[in-house]
């Protein structure tokens, strides 16, 4: 079976290899905190069924607690060391839930059925905002089944990149934000094909872009919402021209070519 990748919105996918579903990062609000959800319906209960989530760092938007307790009994997590000391709402959530929770570190690796999903650096702020110590890393994950499938989670371009992550055949990578501004620690969509250049895997999905806006701010640079995936494909193709870049729109699944 091919690997099928959904993007449901932000940094949230649905990446199924081998009969295996893994969703990253859920986040299935229409609204939080500042922000609001102001492109795709808000995803179906279906995206929240998976046999493992990855979570690659703290922030409320990538580590949402309620979007967590919509998944079925007994799904499990696998989040930053330290995630469950630094966030004591997690404790509670999988003790109600009764989600076994894996914490890892860059390197370890969790086997989860016919899958190895390998734990990979990544250069961001981890910890829970605002104002949560610095106990737990930003990561990103390898999924090694049928293909390897790369979820940059949230992170800068950092030197070292490609060897740290390994070999992939699909890099699911961030272009943008939440806001007009990004700050330290993430990739725009220039930055984002120098990292798909550096890492030359076979197909690419641009992510974490045209999903949230703060409330307020539909008038503030709005092509920094709506471009970064077109931008992404454009960079890519003088960067990176032998990648294939599939822009699936919210909820749609895409079956990206990894052998040949």
């Amino acid at each position: 079976m091919p690997v099928e990748v959904t993007w449901w919105g932000h940094a949230t996918c649905t990446v199924q290899d081998s009969g295996v579903r893994v969703l990253t990062d859920p986040l299935f609000a229409r609204r939080f905190a500042h922000l609001r959800r102001r492109r795709g319906a808000l995803p179906p209960p279906a995206a929240a069924r998976a046999e493992v989530v990855l979570v690659s760092h703290l922030h409320s938007d990538h580590l949402h607690l309620p979007s967590l307790a919509r998944l079925a009994p007994g799904t499990r997590l696998v989040v930053p060391r330290g995630a469950v000391r630094a966030v004591p709402g997690l404790r509670r959530l999988a003790a109600a839930g009764g989600y076994p929770v894996t914490e890892v570190a860059a390197g370890d690796e969790v086997k989860v059925e016919e899958l190895v999903v390998r734990a990979v650096p990544a250069h961001h702020d981890g910890r829970r905002l605002p104002v949560g110590p610095h106990r737990s890393p930003a990561l990103g994950y390898v999924i090694s089944g049928a293909a390897r499938t790369y979820f940059a989670g949230d992170t800068g371009l950092f030197d070292g990149m490609a060897e740290a992550v390994g070999e992939v055949d699909v890099a699911l990578l961030p272009v943008g934000g939440w806001g007009p501004f990004l700050g330290h620690g993430h990739m725009d969509a220039a930055r984002a094909a120098r990292a798909l250049a550096e890492l030359a895997p076979r197909a690419a999905v641009p992510v974490h872009y045209g999903t949230y806006w703060p409330i307020g701010l539909d008038g503030v640079r709005p092509h920094e919402f709506h471009a970064p995936g077109d931008e992404f494909a454009r960079h890519a193709a003088r960067l990176a021209p032998g990648v294939v870049v599939h822009r699936p729109a919210h909820g749609e699944s895409v079956r990206p070519e990894v052998s040949g």
